[in-house]
């Protein structure tokens, strides 16, 4: 049985995502109140697989989970993208005409603008997770109030889907990061399959030096399927690169690797894993 620690309890979209990633096997889930709780899980025991999400669609990246997985010295050994559809929820004696408020996540909510502007007369209020919403209604017995969250929290905490389906963005998706202990790696992971890599690296302050080194990715042929820069704490104007690189060679992409090395001031490698397919 693989242990997967997640951000979130069940019926989160956490949740939903360790599910689908790990379809078909038996897995015990370690539900936790924040990021940094995930990765304690796994600096405690080293059999556990975390799992986190690290960018969306709309919302963008989660700029300090980023931070928490260079800190960690976990590698990344999957990603998995998952649809995110919302709904709005009550307890069952509950009714359009009684909603007074709505409680969710404050990128939830965000997501469901258009909708929650149509139902101007309702009260929203953040909290810290979807189908945490759902279950503190649901277990306090919280007459007027409705959460949105996956429709899959609904059978499990006794709640009466009001209206599926109310996110702004129909194509709105959420990128999900798997990762390890350095040392497991390869008991999750074919390296001679992976076709993505997910890299951090800094620079010297020179004009050019991001120039050259995404020509030499560039020259291997390699795909930067994202960068995202984070600034330096206690070194104005300097900042760390994070980058995801898609390839179709590892020896070509290995070469890359190589040969920015020397144009670096430090340089890690994340993980090296299979690019994850969208999932409705």
């Amino acid at each position: 049985m693989k242990r997967i620690a997640i951000q979130g309890i069940k019926g989160s979209y956490h949740d939903i995502a360790a599910h689908k990633f790990f379809e078909g096997e038996d897995i015990e889930l370690i539900c936790c109140a924040t990021f940094e709780q995930v990765f304690e899980e796994l600096r405690h025991d080293s059999s556990v697989i975390g799992m986190a999400a690290i960018e969306n669609t709309i919302a963008g990246s989660l700029l300090h989970n980023y931070e928490l997985l260079r800190e960690s010295g976990a590698t990344i050994v999957g990603e998995h993208k998952q649809r995110i559809s919302h709904s709005i929820m009550c307890l069952p004696e509950d009714n359009w005409e009684d909603i007074q408020e709505v409680n969710s996540h404050p990128v939830a909510l965000m997501q469901c603008r258009d909708f929650l502007n149509h139902h101007p007369n309702i009260k929203v209020v953040e909290v810290e997770d979807t189908a945490g919403a759902a279950a503190a209604i649901s277990q306090q017995h919280k007459r007027g109030h409705a959460a949105i969250c996956s429709k899959f929290a609904a059978p499990l905490y006794g709640m009466k889907i009001l209206e599926e389906g109310i996110e702004t963005n129909k194509h709105n998706f959420t990128r999900f990061l798997v990762f390890c202990n350095p040392q497991r790696a390869n008991l999750l992971r074919d390296i001679r399959k992976t076709n993505k890599a997910s890299i951090v690296f800094t620079l010297a302050h020179e004009e050019g030096s991001l120039s050259q080194v995404l020509s030499i990715f560039s020259f291997y042929k390699l795909n930067l399927t994202k960068i995202q820069s984070l600034p330096i704490i206690g070194k104005e104007w300097q900042y760390m690169f994070y980058v995801d690189l898609a390839f179709t060679d590892y020896t070509r992409y290995s070469q890359s690797i190589d040969a920015i090395t020397p144009l670096t001031q430090e340089l890690k490698i994340l993980g090296e894993y299979i690019d994850g397919k969208e999932c409705l």
